[in-house]
């Protein structure tokens, strides 16, 4: 009797932790990613001088995970950049909320990025100003990301396939341009598509492994006050900028 009673409770143990783990392994996956971008919310960004709070709120809604290869998911969270296809990368969360606070953004603003890459920039830029327009010159990740937006539902953010350093010219003048790759120098006909009082962030230099991440802004007379903000690593812009 006692062998009958320890084998049933031992059948019953096993039943119950089977259906256990096979009632929560998406719940169980779902809470991590969502504990994953708290502790980035607050241990990478709050505690590192990210205050604006707009920013706070669309680095919390954006499902970073989703941009990243599903190879790197279990890092999306992480504080560091990370690979995409065609040799290109998704920058670590703090630079994506540092460039977006820096660019000192309201939600009437129409901003242009250069560099649409994974469109996690493009995704944090759409929750907070009324229109994105965006601009990728490699032409698989921007087909890529122009499905993937539209998927996600953005309607405000706008793609289009060309070289950055044109600008989008019949959609300017804009009130902050971010460009997400490293310029030698900064694009003129950028420039001329920035309001007065616009806002350019971008990371600025020729060092492979290290550029200056500047706030351009412009005057009523046109000339350009640049403000430094830290050291950053980007790939390089390419296209006409290096001609």
């Amino acid at each position: 009797m006692n062998g009958l009673r320890k084998t049933g409770l031992l059948f019953k143990v096993a039943v119950i932790v089977f259906l256990s783990l096979s009632l929560s392994s998406e719940p169980v996956s779902s809470f991590d990613h969502e504990s994953a971008r708290k502790r980035m919310i607050k241990e990478q960004l709050v505690n590192r001088g990210i205050h604006d709070t707009t920013v706070l709120g669309a680095m919390a809604k954006v499902p970073r995970h989703l941009f990243v290869p599903a190879e790197y998911a279990h890092r999306a969270y992480s504080d560091s950049a990370l690979p995409i296809k065609e040799n290109q990368t998704i920058s670590q969360p703090y630079i994506v909320a540092l460039m977006t606070q820096s660019a000192n953004l309201n939600a009437k603003d129409r901003v242009l990025e250069i560099g649409t890459g994974s469109a996690y920039q493009a995704a944090i830029l759409g929750e907070i100003v009324k229109e994105v327009y965006t601009i990728e010159i490699i032409q698989p990740l921007y087909k890529q990301a122009s499905r993937f937006l539209k998927n996600l539902g953005y309607k405000n953010v706008f793609t289009r396939l060309g070289d950055g350093y044109q600008g989008w010219q019949d959609k300017s003048p804009f009130d902050a341009i971010l460009i997400t790759a490293a310029a030698p120098k900064i694009p003129k006909p950028l420039v001329d598509q920035l309001k007065v009082g616009g806002r350019m962030v971008l990371p600025l230099g020729e060092g492979r492994f290290s550029q200056d991440l500047m706030v351009i802004t412009k005057q009523e007379d046109g000339t350009l006050t640049k403000q430094y903000i830290t050291g950053v690593v980007f790939v390089p812009m390419t296209g006409k900028v290096r001609k």
